[in-house]
């Protein structure tokens, strides 16, 4: 599924070697793409937080191409299917499902 163009607002990224692409990323979508400073990983918590719970499954320095495809979206959907405080108890996918319905009635009700 493509997510709607006016949905996706912004991307954070770390200064990474393999985040040396963003500025062709900024060409190629027009999303405002924000470069955390260095040391700084408050300044992307939602990741830090992703990261934390990845390691309950793979601690820091695991070769996860010594995991199957099979198991690694296995812990994906288990991540994904946790219900997050953040948004109320709900799961990303029920959260999302919410804003899109919810996106769709405003289109609607402006159209009439």
């Amino acid at each position: 599924m493509d997510l709607a163009t006016h949905l996706r607002r912004s991307l954070t990224w770390d200064q990474g070697a393999e985040m040396a692409q963003h500025a062709q990323l900024w060409i190629d979508t027009g999303l405002d793409i924000y470069l955390c400073d260095p040391q700084s990983s408050w300044q992307r918590g939602s990741n830090e937080n992703t990261n934390g719970l990845l390691r309950q499954y793979f601690p820091k320095g695991t070769d996860l191409n010594e995991h199957g495809a099979e198991e690694l979206s296995a812990v994906a959907h288990v991540l994904n299917t946790r219900p997050r405080k953040t948004l109320g108890w709900q799961t990303s996918a029920e959260a999302l499902d919410r804003l899109l319905k919810q996106d769709m009635m405003e289109r609607v009700a402006t159209t009439c």
